[in-house]
């Protein structure tokens, strides 16, 4: 699995995955939309797909001695590591603008999402929605990546919608709470965004599983 790892890093994956994870610092922008910054690290993921759809690297990848399946888990282990990392800088960033930068001006009135454990576990979501709507719609046919990434991009801009409109109702305004004010359950909320994550991701593995064995390639 090692192998089939470094193989997607280094042969199958575009730069452009790797460069789009700097994306996870739009977290840092006050008065914009900052989850945002999921989309473009999973549009720098789809031209992985891309590249490799063009370069026959589903049929290279077959014909290796091993199990379809691990063909599957070596490119969703990809899309993880890429959202990751990403998350990684987004959890930096948002601990940054929770504590050292919670009394700067431009943050303390931002009128739209704030970086913080909710915003995170957003993040974690959308991220599962990805590995679940466009990996597991990709692996139906192998070959097909357009339908299934313009299905996310729908669902996507659908839960950033929902994301910032939930705070402006009043009893809900914790949500978009700053610094460490109601960071308790902030926190569950983070946590059940890891879980559904996790959760997801699996169910893609799965799904993919089924589907690629049935392909015919």
């Amino acid at each position: 699995m090692l192998n089939i790892m470094i193989k997607e890093l280094k042969l199958s994956a575009s730069c452009l995955s790797f460069f789009f994870i700097a994306f996870g610092l739009m977290f840092f922008i006050p008065g914009y939309p900052i989850l945002c910054g999921v989309f473009f690290v999973t549009l720098g993921i789809f031209q992985s797909f891309q590249n490799a759809r063009e370069t026959n690297d589903i049929l290279f990848s077959a014909l290796l001695p091993i199990a379809k399946k691990d063909v599957v888990k070596g490119k969703l282990l990809f899309v993880c590591f890429i959202e990751i990392c990403s998350l990684l800088l987004m959890g930096i960033v948002t601990a940054l603008r929770m504590t050292l930068l919670s009394n700067v001006s431009i943050y303390v009135d931002n009128a739209l999402m704030n970086a913080n454990c909710f915003a995170l576990g957003l993040a974690f979501f959308m991220f599962g929605l990805f590995n679940i709507v466009f990996v597991g719609g990709f692996f139906k046919t192998a070959y097909k990546y357009g339908p299934p990434f313009l299905t996310y991009i729908v669902l996507a801009f659908v839960t950033m919608g929902i994301g910032e409109a939930l705070h402006h109702f009043p009893k809900l305004s914790w949500l978009n709470a700053f610094g460490t004010e109601h960071l308790t359950k902030q926190i569950l909320l983070l946590l059940a965004g890891i879980a559904l994550f996790a959760l997801l991701s699996v169910i893609a593995y799965n799904i993919s599983c089924k589907r690629f064995e049935k392909i015919d390639l």
